[in-house]
């Protein structure tokens, strides 16, 4: 199966900011829900991500996190991974390089 059909992927592209975080969140807390795993956020079509966007992954680690499952995060791009090293994120999150690495990390 591609990994962009795989039911713990959920590949997100374009600018991730306030009017797009929401839907995304909504999207994690479904998947969430059936407890995972693992859940890997696939950014390789990710151009921008800002702080709402942030607060969403950090959320959601932390609510697989209470289960045990695995949260990780894949493709981050060149103009992407700088905000999370600002931020000090590229520390707390597990990154991989792409999907295929991160699932089969689990």
């Amino acid at each position: 199966m591609p990994y962009t059909e795989h039911p713990n992927v959920l590949p997100l592209e374009g600018e991730i900011d306030l009017h797009v975080s929401p839907r995304i969140a909504a999207s994690l807390a479904a998947m969430i829900d059936d407890q995972p795993k693992q859940l890997v956020v696939d950014l390789s079509r990710v151009s921008y991500i800002d702080s709402s966007g942030l607060a969403v992954l950090i959320e959601a680690m932390q609510n697989v996190a209470q289960y045990d499952g695995a949260f990780a995060l894949a493709g981050l791009q060149e103009s992407v991974r700088p905000i999370f090293e600002i931020a000090r994120l590229d520390q707390i999150f597990r990154i991989f390089p792409d999907v295929e690495s991160a699932l089969a990390a689990a």
